[in-house]
């Protein structure tokens, strides 16, 4: 190419300072969505591991390692094994043990010793609710001082600052609610008789500084004095007894060998700031090589050959990783399309620079530029805009979501910038041959070459293979990344298979239209028939991001959906007020008046209801069969006719010769089949019953097994009503329970409902979800309005073509919009019809019960996905409303602009 005298991009960024200005703004904002889902994604996964961690029970969620003293050295090598120093370094050495990625929290961690048996007090100012003595558990934690606050006294202290096997009388502290519980004041003093006796002179009353931190939650009686009963039969009103804790020294530890057995223990707690979702295999095997491989025999070695390691960790690992692994695949779907729309967008943007030029480009090829030559100026020109944009976009990400790794991110900002980048030099590959003219290519007379049929056939078996692994094998099952997509390629099969028959219709209609009166539904017609034949992108776009919207939009609504099914099996209504005894007589009238409460149904619930021989027990629900029956159709849980559950008209109540019908699970009536049997109530009463009607649900009893009966035809008062179950679209939480005032416990199903959504996975998963489809359906709109302003000054030139004939601006608009629907109808019907068709076909390997409810199985059974009617109507109005709207707006702009100044702009194309 000759040399210019100037430079070329700063001539080209000057002459088109609009588009160099839409395509930085366009990059900066796919770079900035492109970096921010790999952070989104990794808060969290991250966020959802550090709950799984804390939210399980502190002796499942760290790291207990225990020893007993070593005993082969004599009383001083004793004594010293469980001093304050030895234990340290121990402790160090435990640290040094635990392996990474898994990092122990030394703020949060703890160690020490303590007696493994409790000790009765002969102390009677201690509380003795059922005459037995109270006891009390010893221990010298490290480091009191830093996680206590002094309330009275001081800390205990040593004499001597040593103690030994034969220290009969040590210091002690004691908790604030220990204190208040078991009547204990500084200056108390307990006798503790055992193998020799010990007395603990209590000098301080502290209060914890965090009371719920492993610290304190490791052995809670050093926190909390319990209650226990003494062991025996079930049921048995056995006697009580106080158990609280004694907080010594760390140096008095050697004064607790002589009097009870006792243990060493460490604490680690892991750093929740150090768990990564990214890490779980690594974080998994460093916990099995502290239970059972080289990080348990280093203990062996360093510690004592008996030391014992126990943690639930690897429980909580393992169910965090099955959450996650039934949950990624569907995040991976939602990415997948809205990444595959937001590429088209950039595609098609540089394919509309490409063909704003294409008559430059022409020139120069013509004048002897290269193909290569030319590309790469293309490229440096675009580069010169979307690379700082790009670098925006990924400073944007960063700020507005801190905490994840920048690395995923980095490399998504960099794939949507050189997509960018490479659009339009790539589009000059088309000015290989040098053309002056490009001829027609109109849509209704294009064919398709040899290597487009190849290609797209092979699109479409891959397609077809995807969908097919998926309806198999599940996409949580390891299906492959295929899989993930599924949608997006059923999405390009339409768009392939719409863009090969658009031309048919019009073809069919090319000729009876013409005998049409009047010239603007033919012209509309012509027009688009002779519309350009590349639009697959456009199509791509639009059908892609139908299926995704579809797609998201039914995951959305059968989550929704499933969780509050779960909800209704699990409280049988839209509120519950239960007790364990009767309720009182005027409980219904008032809660039948609280907000939003509409029905109220009783029901008289017995879970000790008893077969003659007393083996089985089974919940009977005694009920009005008709108030129950409509509730049970409201609700979907059980419906049943209810003048079949209705007592035979001959039979009284209470009496045991009367039948009753019976509604019964599927496993009750397996059992007793259609003959009569009895059951024992709770008061004594027997009831003859005989099943009639099996479901599989029913409102008041959520299990498998139970039976429901007229209530009037039990004795007067055998099963009084002790369950409400209220019908309501807004009920008011705090005011049911001002209006059960504590004669029973209330459920709302919303509130049940919320209780499903307790892991960060779940509520990440399903903001992803909706942030993809809001984004597919703004690429979508973007695609759609690229499209139609390639072509929007040559309608705004033939309008004004027209005008100069005698086209009024009412026929202009017609004309545009008519011209418009040819495309915009097949793309919205084509995108119902692929959504639908996508959730159809890839709904059996769907399995939301794991986003739904946090667990593999749900009380409603297995959460699938269905097609939800408006995810697939909405996005189908919005493009036909957005295609005829810009042609409509288009026609009346150009009717307000000269004629003369469009005919110059379509001139000059």
């Amino acid at each position: 190419m000759n040399p210019v005298t100037a430079p070329w991009v700063r001539t080209r960024l000057r002459a088109a300072p609009g588009a160099a200005v839409a395509l930085a703004v366009l990059v900066a904002l796919t770079a900035c969505l492109a970096a921010a889902f790999p952070r989104a994604l990794d808060r969290y996964t991250d966020a959802g591991l550090r709950q799984a961690v804390e939210h399980a029970p502190v002796d499942e969620s760290s790291i207990l390692v225990t020893a007993g003293p070593d005993l082969d050295g004599g009383v001083a090598h004793t004594e010293e094994s469980v001093r304050p120093g030895h234990l340290t370094e121990l402790y160090e050495s435990a640290l040094d043990t635990v392996g990474r990625p898994l990092v122990v929290d030394a703020k949060r961690s703890s160690y020490g010793v303590r007696t493994t048996e409790t000790l009765p007090s002969p102390e009677t100012w201690l509380p003795r609710p059922d005459g037995l003595p109270a006891q009390m558990l010893l221990a010298a934690p490290n480091a009191l001082a830093d996680h206590t606050r002094l309330r009275s006294g001081r800390l205990p202290e040593v004499p001597g600052k040593e103690a030994t096997v034969s220290t009969t009388e040590v210091q002690a502290a004691v908790t604030e609610e220990t204190a208040r519980t078991l009547h204990i004041e500084v200056g108390s003093v307990i006798h503790l008789p055992g193998r020799q006796d010990l007395t603990v002179h209590v000098t301080g009353i502290v209060a914890p500084e965090d009371p719920d931190s492993p610290y304190w939650s490791v052995d809670s009686l050093l926190r909390t004095p319990s209650l226990r009963r003494t062991p025996g039969p079930m049921g048995a009103s056995n006697p009580t007894y106080w158990v609280g804790g004694l907080l010594l020294a760390p140096e008095a530890a050697p004064a607790l060998l002589s009097v009870a057995p006792t243990v060493r223990y460490w604490h680690l707690t892991p750093d929740p700031d150090a768990l990564h979702s990214r890490d779980l295999g690594p974080l998994a095997s460093a916990v099995a090589s502290l239970e059972s491989g080289p990080g348990l025999e280093e203990l062996h070695a360093r510690i004592s050959p008996l030391t014992d390691v126990t943690t639930g960790l690897d429980a909580a690992f393992t169910t965090y990783g099955e959450l996650r692994g039934d949950i990624g695949p569907l995040i991976v779907v939602a990415a997948s399309g809205a990444g595959t729309v937001a590429a088209v967008v950039l595609l098609m943007a540089g394919g509309l620079a490409a063909d704003r030029r294409r008559a430059e480009l022409a020139l120069l090829r013509a004048r002897g530029a290269s193909v290569r030559g030319l590309a790469g100026r293309l490229l440096a020109e675009t580069a010169v805009v979307a690379v700082p944009a790009g670098a925006l976009g990924y400073g944007v990400a960063l700020l507005a979501l801190p905490g994840a790794r920048p690395l995923p991110a980095l490399w998504a900002a960099v794939a949507v910038t050189a997509v960018a980048c490479l659009a339009l030099p790539l589009r000059a590959a088309a000015h290989r041959a040098v053309r002056v003219h490009d001829g027609r290519r109109d849509a209704a007379s294009a064919r398709a070459s040899r290597r487009r049929t190849v290609a797209e056939l092979t699109v479409v078996v891959l397609a077809l293979g995807a969908v097919e692994t998926l309806r198999r094998h599940g996409a949580t099952n390891g299906a492959g990344d295929l899989v993930a997509l599924a949608p997006v390629l059923v999405g390009v099969i339409a768009a392939l298979v719409l863009v090969r028959l658009y031309p048919l219709p019009l073809r069919g209609l090319a000729r009876p239209a013409r005998r049409l009166r009047g010239a603007v539904g033919p012209l509309a017609l012509a027009r688009a028939g002779r519309s350009s034949a590349s639009a697959v992108l456009p199509l791509l776009a639009l059908l892609t991001a139908f299926t995704v919207a579809a797609f998201g939009g039914s995951v959305l609504s059968g989550v929704a959906d499933a969780r509050d099914r779960a909800a209704l099996v699990s409280v049988g209504a839209d509120g519950r007020v239960e007790a364990e005894t009767a309720l009182p007589a005027g409980l219904p009238g008032r809660i039948g008046k609280a907000p939003g409460v509409r029905e109220v149904t009783e029901v008289g619930l017995d879970y000790r209801a008893r077969t003659n021989d007393g083996r089985q027990s089974l919940p009977l629900a005694a009920v009005d069969p008709g108030e129950y029956a409509a509730l049970a159709g409201r609700t979907d849980l059980g419906a049943f006719p209810a003048g079949e559950l209705r007592r035979p008209g001959g039979a009284e109540g209470g009496s045991e010769d009367a039948v009753l019908p019976a509604l019964a699970s599927p496993t009750v009536a397996e059992r007793f089949g259609g003959d009569t049997f009895q059951l024992r109530l709770a008061d004594g009463s027997v009831a003859t019953l005989r099943i009639v009607l099996v479901r599989d649900r029913t409102p008041a009893v959520y299990g498998d097994e139970f039976l429901v009966v007229d209530r009037a035809g039990l004795a007067p008062g055998a099963v009084r009503p002790n369950v409400l179950l209220l019908t309501g679209g807004d009920l008011d939480a705090g005011a049911l329970h001002r209006a059960a005032d504590d004669a029973g416990t209330v459920q709302l199903r919303s509130e049940k409902r919320g209780t499903y959504v307790d892991s960060p996975l779940q509520s990440g998963a399903e903001h992803i979800y909706t942030a993809a489809v809001a984004a597919g359906a703004g690429y979508a709109a973007l695609a759609l309005l690229l499209s139609l302003a390639s072509t929007a000054p040559e309608r705004a030139a033939l309008l004004a073509r027209l005008r100069t004939m005698g086209l009024t601006r009412a026929q202009g608009r017609r004309l545009l919009v008519l011209e418009s629907l040819p495309q915009a109808l097949p793309a919205a019907l084509g995108g119902v019809l692929t959504g639908w068709a996508a959730v159809r076909l890839l709904s059996p390997g769907i399995d939301l019960t794991t986003i739904a409810v946090s667990a593999t199985t749900s009380p409603a059974g297995r959460a699938e996905l269905s097609a939800d009617p408006w995810s697939l109507a909405v996005p189908a109005v919005a493009v036909l409303v957005l295609a005829v709207g810009v042609a409509a707006l288009q026609a009346w702009w150009s009717g307000r602009r000269a004629a003369v100044a469009e005919l110059r702009a379509g001139d000059a194309r």
